[in-house]
């Protein structure tokens, strides 16, 4: 029999912080203003940006996931990576950019693949807008949740929003928002030296 607990020897793994790119509003402004080869790509990224789904969710939209709830229109969906049941409420823009309403079955975002021909148009279009970020689709999520919290939405509701588990996940974008940090500088009060 062993007499010693082995796995107290062992250290876990610190997490490493990543850089999480994000577009300011301005730059999706940009992006709106600028053409896109793939008109499908331009709609559907920039509905991310509203939505803040993830590719894999976008691209499996379909026109029944789109319900009115109370007067609002939501996506009810299972998110493809978590498997979590999600109800989404969207904004007016958000549905103006999925289109015409197809069949229960069709996808809202037809023609939508992954690609390196897409994911070249995504860099092509990012940097005919003037934008010197490198900019993937996942940044539209990033974005999502930035533009929340620089609004003034609480940083529980945005974790809901965007289907995370754990509040420590949504907390990695507040600590990108340089925006809150220098309003918070300026909260501070004046003293004479």
């Amino acid at each position: 029999l062993i007499k010693e607990d082995y796995a107290l020897r062992v250290k876990c793994i610190k997490q490493v912080d990543t850089n999480r790119e994000y577009l300011t509003i301005e730059e999706v402004r940009s992006l709106i203003n600028t053409e896109c080869r793939y008109e499908v790509l331009k709609r559907a990224f920039l509905f991310s940006c509203l939505t803040g789904l993830r590719w894999s969710d976008v691209h499996n939209l379909k026109w029944k996931d789109i319900r009115d709830i109370d007067g609002v229109s939501h996506i009810v969906f299972t998110q493809k990576k978590t498997k979590n049941a999600e109800v989404l409420p969207i904004s007016q823009n958000a549905i103006e950019l999925m289109g015409d309403k197809g069949d229960d079955n069709d996808k809202v975002f037809i023609g939508l693949r992954y690609s390196s021909y897409f994911n070249t148009a995504l860099f092509t279009w990012v940097t005919n807008a003037g934008i010197k970020k490198h900019i993937t689709f996942h940044c539209a999520r990033h974005t999502n949740a930035v533009m929340l919290l620089n609004n003034g939405v609480d940083i529980y509701t945005v974790s809901k929003m965007l289907g995370h588990k754990e509040l420590k996940t949504t907390s990695i974008y507040a600590k990108v928002m340089n925006k809150t940090k220098i309003e918070a500088v300026e909260k501070l009060p004046t003293f004479s030296f």
